[in-house]
């Protein structure tokens, strides 16, 4: 019995060595959890330049931008023959309808008559002026003959009273010629007239095109009447120019400008590229949007009532980006991660400006090609150390182990806290 004693005394440092052994790996383990919250790997990017856009939703129909209406300009004839149909691109001048010219030809005719009359009546007035100037011209030198003889005692007063008399009517006889001429020739002016309306109106039974464009509708039928004050006979788009009135709210109308470069999908058609050619000077009180019209480029199948949607670019510039979910706001403004040496932390107030793409503008605060936290950076603070994984590198094991790290630095901060 007294050897079981020192038996035990020999086994005892050997016991010792074997819990510590044992206790070893777990110590291992213990160390290794403790390194990875506290070192937790996670996603990081870098700040670069890029292009950055600020675009306003727009949303409306294509309309004509310029729509011409064609009324004839002679009414109450018949309409003989149209030339154009829907669709159709006529030119400037070109002949859309016909109209009976029968009776305009023959109104054409009468005046023509008419003037050849006033004519003649001219020849005729200037005919009696010449006449009237040789009475007035022999009655003169009868007088001045008459005259003479007086003076000589030969002619009597009698008789140079009645020669002075013949010489006062021939002097009225010119007067009253020249008038005439007068008259004669205010009637041919009113007969030009006269056969310039004439022509006018027959020139007007061919209903042209006042500018060119593309018919976009026909409202006259062979054998109808055609009459300025109805329906017109045709309606043109001039040039074939489409554009889209746009709803804009109230508050992004402010950011708009004429010349603006927009981007239009329209139905059937896809994208088509536009320009912001007229804002609205007024808002409408009950919807709060204002009007734009937009200037689409030409393209076969914009039709006018056609719904058309896109955006205004209103504003595009190079910046600084970095991802939206760097980029942390809270009470004291909004502020991003730096990544630092060693994987250190630190906060970074930083001004934003445009959000384009997920990422976002950083208009001050930030020097290119500095690391900065791209996601997760709410669960970590200035002087935190983290193992930096760039976000092209990132996987699924990266995002897990990301997210992982995070939970645990929080909840080693909640516990700290607590005590």
């Amino acid at each position: 019995m007294s050897r079981f004693p020192s038996l035990l005394g020999r086994l005892a440092p050997l016991a010792a060595v074997l819990a510590l052994l044992g206790a070893a790996p777990q110590v291992v383990r213990a160390q290794e959890a403790e390194s990875s919250v506290r070192v937790p790997a996670v996603t990081v990017a870098t700040a670069a330049p890029r292009e950055f856009l600020q675009q306003v939703p727009v949303s409306g129909t294509l309309m004509p931008r310029e729509e011409v209406l064609v009324f004839p300009e002679t009414g109450g004839y018949a309409i003989q023959e149209l030339t154009s149909e829907v669709g159709d691109r006529v030119e400037a001048g070109e002949v859309l309808a016909r109209l009976d010219d029968r009776a305009l030809r023959a109104q054409v005719a009468q005046a023509e008559a008419e003037f050849a009359r006033a004519e003649a009546g001219v020849r005729q007035a200037e005919s009696q002026v010449a006449s009237a100037q040789a009475t007035l011209t022999q009655a003169s030198q009868t007088l001045e003959r008459t005259q003479a003889l007086r003076g000589s005692g030969t002619a009597t007063q009698a008789q140079l009273d009645e020669v002075q008399a013949t010489e006062l009517t021939a002097e009225a006889q010119l007067q009253n010629a020249q008038n005439g001429v007068a008259v004669a020739r205010a009637q041919l002016q009113q007969a030009q007239a006269s056969l310039d309306v004439a022509r006018l109106n027959l020139d007007n039974a061919q209903i042209t095109a006042p500018v060119a464009g593309v018919i976009s509708s026909r409202n006259g039928q062979v054998g109808g009447i055609a009459s300025a004050s109805g329906e017109p006979i045709y309606r043109l788009i001039r040039d074939g120019l489409v554009e889209v009135e746009a709803e804009v709210i109230e508050t992004d109308l402010a950011l708009v400008s004429v010349g603006d470069p927009a981007e239009l999908r329209v139905a059937g058609l896809g994208t088509v590229p536009g320009e912001v050619r007229l804002i609205s000077p007024t808002v409408n009180a009950q919807s709060r949007l204002g009007t734009v019209r937009i200037t689409a480029e030409p393209r076969d199948g914009l039709r006018p009532g056609v719904f058309a949607g896109g955006w205004i670019t209103v504003e595009q510039r190079q910046g600084l980006g970095v991802p939206a979910t760097a980029v942390i706001t809270d009470t004291d403004g909004s502020y991003i991660l730096r990544v630092g040496e060693g994987g250190v932390l630190e906060r970074r107030p930083v001004v934003p400006g445009l959000l384009w793409q997920d990422q976002f503008e950083i208009v001050d605060g930030l020097a290119p090609d500095e690391l900065v936290v791209a996601r997760a950076g709410a669960f970590f603070g200035e002087g935190d150390t983290i193992q930096p994984v760039r976000d092209d590198q990132a996987g699924g094991a990266a995002e897990t182990g990301t997210a992982a790290g995070a939970t645990a630095v929080g909840e080693a901060r909640a516990t700290e806290d607590g005590q």
